[in-house]
């Protein structure tokens, strides 16, 4: 069977970053994922794609296709608390936990303090970085029902957490 969406896909790899391995996985623990329900990056698996049980690849991501780079300029008027900007957390290097308009929580790096605004870094650990990943597929299967219970669902958003219902089109929980 070869790798493609919807099907659940096991993977031995090895991350390099920079020359010096940044992750792996653990001998015996493949590290285990629905094939395109967003739980990985898109083109790391756009790039084992088609690849069958035993089959290895190796291949580069640059930042724009890894974890990307996300500076941002805030006005100064979003960290006010009891009415006033509260100045004394607003320093090079400080970390303040914040919010989306759509509530997903995150962690920002002060970059910059201007007049009248705020430079943020929420980048992940490895945005700006070259990623070169060395994998191996260990195992490509039909996706089960404890499959998905165990990742919390197949991700397609019309199942409601597990269970597709009428009119689901992931084809991830058929």
């Amino acid at each position: 069977m070869k790798v493609e969406k919807s099907l659940m896909v096991s993977v031995d790899y090895t991350l390099t970053v920079d020359g010096v391995v940044a992750d792996k996985s653990q001998p015996g623990q493949p590290l285990q994922f629905i094939c395109g329900t967003g739980m990985l990056l898109p083109k790391f698996e756009e790039a084992i794609m088609g690849l069958e049980a035993g089959e290895k690849t190796s291949f580069t991501l640059e930042p724009k296709d890894g974890y990307g780079e996300v500076i941002v300029e805030l006005p100064k008027t979003v960290f006010m608390m009891d009415g006033k900007v509260a100045e004394e957390i607003l320093f090079v290097g400080s970390q303040i936990p914040m919010s989306t308009a759509e509530g997903q929580h995150m962690m920002g790096i002060v970059k910059e303090v201007k007049d009248e605004a705020v430079v943020m870094d929420f980048n992940h650990p490895m945005a700006g970085k070259t990623l070169n990943f060395e994998v191996e597929v260990v195992e490509v299967r039909e996706v089960t029902p404890e499959d998905l219970a165990s990742q919390g669902g197949c991700g397609c958003g019309d199942c409601g957490g597990g269970e597709c219902g009428d009119g689901c089109e992931c084809g991830g929980c058929h």
